[in-house]
């Protein structure tokens, strides 16, 4: 193996050592002029630059012998192998994923050979995005075992920090529906405001799914149909059971919506926000209104829990966290309190 760093002598009475970097061409003084101690402190920067690469080399001798394809996989081969466990719009996210521009310059490289400096540095080039997808490739690397150790440790990872979210408003709301001239995007977003499912959710929903006899809705969500979760069955009202009275008795509610991409429904959302001068709410805003109204009005969490499809508690506070709660007076709940008569000893 080269050596980087090679020794010279400059002087011919009272000339000093220099070291110098073959790959660069700087020459630094060695401070000495005694030829022993000179060769010794060039082999020493010599070894300080040969060790990191001989220590990449034992690790490659010995993982080759249980994963032959450790000394050439690359993160583009990884982020595949991980968009093939995923199905549906998860993989259509992933896919996404891979035209990064922060990460393409990580991908054609071989992962045993990547430092954590160049990960942190992608990370600093991309997005919030870039941040969630790659932290999670990276440790999908790790548990394969295709890399030995983390190259981030997890505390040294930059924070994920997502933008402002709120939800929408009922006068925004009620201005974006007295404009929109399609019926069927219309009763979209009416009843979006009503039942604060997701935007793909409530675009596939059958009008199988309504049961007019019992008030109920009852559907699948998309996102956790494979956990075999018994679906929320969801009782409607008055101003729900109009909207539906428009919409179709058999098949999709909304025949053209549930053809359309998830990101064109957003776009043409955001088109219509735009011309009324909205900003800061997307589709998914509905979402947190129906979380924020049903806190302000004393709706139980269980119940929001189990309509917003989250089985923890701290993403159902999340979607709420903006409501604003006016707290009544203990003393009306003092009062309400009801004096049980003192039992009589018999």
């Amino acid at each position: 193996m080269s050596t980087r760093y090679r020794l010279i002598f400059r002087g011919i009475r009272g000339g000093m050592y220099y070291c110098v970097d073959k790959t660069t061409g700087k020459r630094t003084s060695l401070h000495t002029t005694n030829e022993d101690e000179a060769r010794q402190l060039v082999e020493a920067r010599n070894n300080a630059e040969r060790q990191p690469i001989l220590n990449l080399q034992i690790a490659k001798a010995y993982m080759a012998g249980t994963d032959i394809g450790i000394t050439t996989r690359t993160w583009h081969q990884a982020i595949e192998a991980l968009m093939n466990t995923k199905q549906g719009a998860n993989k259509a996210r992933w896919l996404n994923v891979t035209k990064d521009r922060a990460l393409a310059p990580l991908f054609p490289r071989v992962i045993i050979e990547t430092q954590g400096e160049f990960l942190l540095r992608v990370l600093q080039s991309g997005t919030v995005s870039t941040n969630v997808y790659l932290r999670r490739l990276h440790n999908f690397c790790v548990d394969m075992n295709w890399l030995p150790w983390p190259l981030i440790p997890k505390r040294q990872w930059p924070a994920v920090r997502f933008g402002d979210k709120r939800g929408i408003t009922l006068d925004e709301h009620q201005r974006i529906v007295a404009r929109e001239q399609n019926p069927e995007r219309k009763a979209f977003y009416r009843l979006a405001w009503h039942l604060g499912a997701s935007q793909s959710d409530l675009a596939h929903l059958q009008a199988e799914d309504v049961d007019w006899q019992s008030h109920i809705i009852c559907f699948v969500r998309m996102k956790t149909r494979w956990r075999n979760v018994t679906p929320p069955q969801i009782r409607f009202g008055k101003e729900v059971e109009e909207i539906l009275a428009t919409l179709p008795k058999s098949g999709p509610l909304f025949p053209y919506l549930s053809t359309v991409r998830p990101g064109d429904r957003a776009t043409e959302f955001k088109q219509r926000c735009s011309g009324l001068g909205i900003t800061g709410v997307t589709l998914h805003s509905y979402r947190y209104a129906w979380a924020e109204r049903a806190k302000t009005a004393g709706y139980p969490e269980r119940f929001a829990q189990v309509n917003l499809g989250h089985n923890s508690k701290a993403w159902a506070r999340a979607y709420s966290k903006k409501a604003q709660v006016v707290l009544p007076p203990l003393e009306e709940y003092e009062n309400k309190i009801v004096e049980l008569p003192t039992a009589v000893n018999q």
